[in-house]
């Protein structure tokens, strides 16, 4: 299974997006919301139910210990996103802005414990990765969690099919490009997530960034407001145009991520063995319980 980082040049909707991917995965999903701004979740969809105890920001200090901390640590901060049955997980972000400069070396072995819960413990995984900030040309190593894009499987970046919106993504594509050539898999990882708010449509959006759209989600403000707010989910929620499109996007990705892998030709990187196993047990219990 892909793990799908989710950007934008700006305040785009991507933690809604993000939060519709993975309630609309047909596998086990996870929402790893690692925006540098900080987490919406906690206050929006989960209305407060989770304390600052729990979230991303506790990893750094496992980070520090060793890989084992690390895989426990993620672990014990997921909460999920389905009620009891588990099978969609959020790790929530982060409370304060300034808790980002904490996390700079923690994003690579995060990457790491990603890649094992996608391609071990078979879960489709989403990041939040928030607004994407450049520095001399290339992203921001404290404002951007820069190893997360680099190690993903597919970067979608998120754009409304707005005049304003292609402006804003124009910029970044050159930039974004090298940074995954130089850094990632490669520029062939990168794919536009068109948001259909305005008058341009899939293949206008494409020849303007010159990038393929790999998946649209439609304007669907009664669905989009729950995601942003929580509350009693609207009638016919799991069928919702933002669900049903989703759902779709998730397989497009998947093909995307799988056409990547075999082109490549390249083994995927054995992961630490007690991280694994770790991860693996996690993986395993929530099975049994669902």
């Amino acid at each position: 299974m892909p793990v799908t980082c989710i950007t934008s040049a700006k305040s785009c909707g991507v933690t809604t997006a993000a939060l519709a991917l993975t309630l609309a995965s047909s596998r086990p999903s996870l929402l790893a919301e690692c925006d540098p701004a900080g987490g919406t979740i906690r206050a929006g969809l989960l209305q407060g139910q989770v304390s600052a105890g729990y979230g991303i920001y506790h990893l750094a200090a496992a980070e520090r210990v060793g890989p084992v901390e690390l895989a426990q640590a993620f672990a014990s901060h997921l909460w999920p996103l389905d009620g009891t049955t588990g099978h969609r997980k959020v790790l929530p972000g982060l409370t304060d802005p300034a808790q980002a400069a904490a996390l700079s070396r923690t994003w690579p072995a995060l990457s790491d414990v990603l890649h094992v819960m996608a391609e071990s413990a078979g879960h489709d995984v989403f990041v939040d990765a928030g607004r994407l900030v450049l520095e001399s040309g290339h992203l921001h190593p404290t404002l951007t969690p820069a190893p997360l894009l680099h190690k993903a499987d597919v970067v979608l970046l998120a754009v409304r099919g707005t005049e304003q919106g292609l402006t804003l993504a124009r910029h970044l594509m050159r930039p974004l490009r090298a940074e995954l050539d130089e850094y990632g898999s490669g520029a062939d990882a990168l794919g536009l997530l068109l948001i259909e708010d305005g008058p341009f449509h899939s293949h206008q959006v494409a020849e303007a960034l010159k990038a393929p759209v790999l998946a649209a989600l439609p304007w669907d403000p009664e669905t989009a407001a729950y995601l942003t707010a929580g509350g009693r989910p609207p009638r016919g929620f799991a069928r919702s145009p933002l669900l049903r499109y989703a759902r779709t996007a998730t397989e497009h990705v998947e093909a995307l991520a799988a056409r990547r892998h075999i082109q490549q030709q390249y083994p995927t990187p054995a992961p630490h063995p007690q991280l694994a196993g770790v991860l693996d047990r996690l993986a395993h219990r929530e099975g049994a319980r669902g």
